[in-house]
């Protein structure tokens, strides 16, 4: 199968995990890291599971799977070891339009999730279309060496720099010369290196502006 990459938007979306094991609490974990609104269904749940219930995290639909409790999912992830339960889940989601992704089942799919980088706005994603997780896994921690800290910086100082830009009148041609001299430019390595005044010094010859250290920690920070 070939499967078309894509990244959700999951924002206060309704999500429902089925299961509340390691696995569940693994998932469960990542969907809240990407701002989802996550609702469970389970019989049991880790403790780090129920801490997070106890906290208002999470919210429990039930111990036992209904429909009606996922008419209105955005998104539906099955993990439990039941894989008749899991076929059944997987089948009503499919028919009701709802993205589902069961553990380990990439056949009861309708999407696969895959080994994930992440600094800052930075997003590698690596699949092997399900075949080898395993091996998904390894060229991922190979290549989380490649992109460092450096990158979040670089990207907050690339956004902050568009809208600048933008609202700037320079010419679209103006601007996309820029955008590739800035990526193109040191700033990178001297972002790994902590050179800010370096920093300041080169990002102001692209601007053609002078700038300040503290100019540079401005655009590097987090929004």
């Amino acid at each position: 199968m070939s499967y078309y990459p894509v990244l959700l938007d999951l924002s206060g979306k309704k999500t429902v995990v089925l299961g509340g094991g390691r696995v569940g609490q693994r998932k469960i974990e990542t969907l809240l890291e990407y701002g989802a609104s996550v609702y469970v269904i389970a019989r049991d749940m880790t403790p780090e599971l129920q801490d997070l219930l106890l906290k208002g995290e999470i919210k429990l639909l039930g111990h036992e799977f209904d429909e009606s409790f996922v008419k209105d999912a955005f998104l539906i992830v099955i993990a439990t070891n039941d894989r008749d339960l899991n076929k059944r889940v997987s089948a009503f989601a499919k028919e009701s339009n709802i993205l589902v992704n069961t553990v380990d089942q990439p056949e009861e799919c309708s999407f696969i999730v895959p080994s994930i980088i992440k600094k800052g706005d930075l997003i590698v994603a690596v699949s092997t279309s399900g075949k080898s997780p395993a091996l998904a896994k390894m060229i991922r921690e190979e290549l989380e060496h490649r992109f460092g800290i450096e990158y979040r910086y670089f990207l907050n100082m690339m956004g902050k720099l568009r809208k600048e830009l933008i609202s700037s009148g320079k010419s679209e041609t103006e601007r996309t010369r820029i955008f590739h001299d800035l990526v193109d430019s040191l700033i990178l390595k001297l972002m790994a290196a902590e050179d800010i005044a370096a920093i300041a010094v080169e990002l102001g010859d692209i601007l053609d502006k002078k700038l300040s250290p503290d100019d540079v920690k401005q655009y590097m920070r987090d929004e």
